[in-house]
């Protein structure tokens, strides 16, 4: 089988559960999200109605920190902020935004959904129905959602979230995330399906969704193997090696700390021998995270491309500007893991293999400025500018009322 494939095997299928949303696997706010979570089986939810006013509507977006936000007017007056995430099979928002525009339930009428994180620990969370959600000039009635807390995703990406928009909210419409463009494009689904797109610039995949999320064949040198396209994921290619047999030219090595739901873990993260295929598209050498749970693309990849989903079809079109291969960046830093709060950014582990493993720096450190700037101006997109220029990074640590400097060196974690 080869991207060039029409809808992949079942047989090929892995066996995954539902996924939920990344940021759900996030006990803390960290720089590496990872997906995994799921909610108990059961068929995704979509809004009853989908009522387009004007045809086609681009809503501005903004890619913060790999991810893909937009803000939309909403009818509580309010102009709210949404991530959009491919790899969720639900819709989440915060109390506080469904308190305003949620449904009336009976007396006794209130339910509960599970979710898992990627190692069996769960939460349940509370189900509600919000009357409309707009996206510029859509609207979406009885909108089935979940409530949760998304103060700490606030707090990671500097910006107030409201909500998380699964991949089944869009259902009744075509859908676009063009990250060259930062905006997001809604328009009505064609009567009859457009002719695929196998060329340079554009290819069209067939996807499988029977789970709430998009998957689709791609190829690691001559290996086919499925993917989750995952929008909430802002790292590049997390990659479950079993039963392929990937080659490096740097690393595996340890990396950052990603905490889920139940179980922490260290990164394992290299750079691939080999190019990786999605359809006529070629990613040249990936850096890559390794991983037990399902292989996904995210959002340092996906930012290279315009995708356009056709969810009844199960079409998914990957357009591309730029000639040439996509080439991924080199993975820098100094070897810190921070939870971050808008007062601090406490120190959850420290990269092994770095010059920050001589310090006496150590995890429950709280650091509050940054090259003399106090934490809270160093938004996640200004943070990874840094790291991407500097050579090196000055951190002020408070220790009770003393406040110590470290410059620590900026290094190649996978060059």
């Amino acid at each position: 089988m080869t991207p060039d494939s029409s809808r992949p095997p079942r047989a090929r299928m892995p066996v995954v559960r539902r996924q939920l949303v990344s940021v759900l696997c996030l006990l803390t706010s960290v720089l590496w999200f990872l997906p995994g979570c799921s909610l108990v089986p059961r068929r995704p939810e979509t809004p009853e109605r989908t009522v387009m006013i004007k045809e086609p509507v681009l809503v501005p977006a903004a890619i913060i920190a790999n991810f893909f936000l937009v803000e939309a007017r909403q009818d509580d007056g309010q102009v709210r902020r949404f991530l959009v995430d491919t790899g969720s099979s639900a819709t989440l928002v915060s109390p506080a935004f469904a308190a305003e525009l949620r449904e009336k339930e009976k007396r006794g009428a209130r339910r509960t959904a599970r979710v898992r994180g990627a190692h069996g620990a769960g939460v349940d969370l509370e189900a509600a129905v919000l009357r409309k959600l707009w996206l510029g000039a859509v609207r979406f009635e009885r909108v089935p959602v979940l409530l949760y807390d998304l103060a700490e995703l606030s707090h990671h990406l500097g910006v107030r979230v409201d909500g998380v928009i699964g991949f089944p909210h869009f259902r009744d419409v075509l859908l676009t995330l063009d990250y060259p463009r930062q905006q997001l494009v809604l328009a009505p689904r064609p009567a009859a399906a457009p002719p695929p797109r196998h060329s340079e610039r554009a290819h069209t995949l067939a996807f499988t969704a029977e789970q709430g999320t998009p998957l689709i064949p791609v190829q690691l040198g001559s290996e086919s193997f499925i993917v989750l396209i995952d929008s909430g994921s802002d790292g590049a290619l997390n990659l479950n090696p079993a039963g392929l047999h990937p080659r490096f030219v740097a690393g595996p090595r340890p990396g950052k700390i990603v905490t889920a739901i139940g179980r922490d873990r260290r990164q394992l993260v290299g750079r691939l021998a080999q190019d990786l295929l999605i359809g006529t598209h070629t990613v040249a050498q990936p850096v890559t995270d390794l991983t037990e749970q399902l292989s996904a693309l995210g959002g340092e990849l996906l930012r290279h491309f315009a995708l356009t989903f056709d969810q009844p079809r199960g079409l998914v079109t990957f357009t591309r500007d730029a000639p040439g291969p996509v080439q991924l960046l080199a993975r820098r830093d100094t070897g810190l893991s921070f939870d971050r709060s808008p007062a601090y950014w406490r120190v959850l582990g420290i990269v092994p293999e770095t010059p920050t493993e001589l310090t006496a720096l150590q995890p429950g450190d709280l650091c509050v400025r940054i090259n003399g700037e106090p934490v809270e101006k160093w938004d996640p997109e200004r943070y990874a500018a840094l790291l991407r220029t500097a050579t090196k990074v000055t951190y002020t640590f408070l220790s009770g009322a003393k406040e110590t400097d470290f410059e620590l060196p900026v290094v190649d974690l996978v060059r």
